[in-house]
């Protein structure tokens, strides 16, 4: 029986670039399938049912938490959010190498109930570039902006807890790296897995 494509699971502190390296990895290589979460949240506007999330009522929340539908889930702002789990192993199991985009504690979840995930952890140049990066938004009130730094300082302190750190300095040369990653190396081509950065 032949071995399912690759889970990776993409983390890091909010504000050091997951989306844009994840989106430059799938153009790279479009054999990679990203996961889609579920979230009981409503739609925003321009939101594509099944693109940016699938839109689920809390009853079916509830139900997919009780069916063991989920890889994992959390709540943030009194929304839930998760990753179904059929669509991932129906991926994995044709043959297509599966990213997840998901935060810490969803990363430690998919660990416990997929022991061969790989998990890749986006860490910044430096705390001073992430710091840069979420208060030169402008948007937030000062009391938003620290929690954000609060959060992120967390979400550094569990680097550790992954397989593999790729700092962010360079979006084409990391997502290049994560492709790397997601992506079986042919046996008879000799390649081999890449060394961490």
């Amino acid at each position: 029986m032949t071995a399912p494509a690759p889970l990776v699971v993409v983390s890091g502190p909010s504000g050091v670039g997951k989306s844009t390296v994840v989106a430059r990895a799938l153009e790279l290589d479009p054999r990679i399938w990203l996961s889609v979460s579920a979230t009981t949240r409503r739609p925003q506007a321009g939101e594509v049912e099944g693109r940016e999330y699938f839109f689920v009522s809390d009853g079916q929340f509830d139900a997919l938490i009780a069916d063991d539908g989920l890889l994992e889930w959390a709540t943030f702002a009194g929304n839930r959010y998760g990753t179904p789990r059929g669509p991932v192993e129906a991926q994995r199991a044709a043959g297509r190498p599966v990213l997840l985009e998901i935060e810490v504690q969803g990363a430690r979840q998919v660990r416990e109930r997929v022991p061969g995930a790989l998990l890749v952890f986006l860490a910044p140049p430096s705390w001073e570039v992430l710091q840069a990066r979420l208060t030169g938004r402008g948007t937030e009130s000062t009391e938003a902006v620290e929690r954000r730094l609060a959060a992120a300082r967390e979400e550094l302190a569990a680097a550790g807890e992954f397989d593999v750190t790729l700092v962010n300095a360079d979006v084409q040369q990391c997502a290049e790296a994560l492709v790397a990653w997601a992506i079986v190396p042919d046996p008879a081509a000799g390649g081999g897995s890449p060394a961490s950065e």
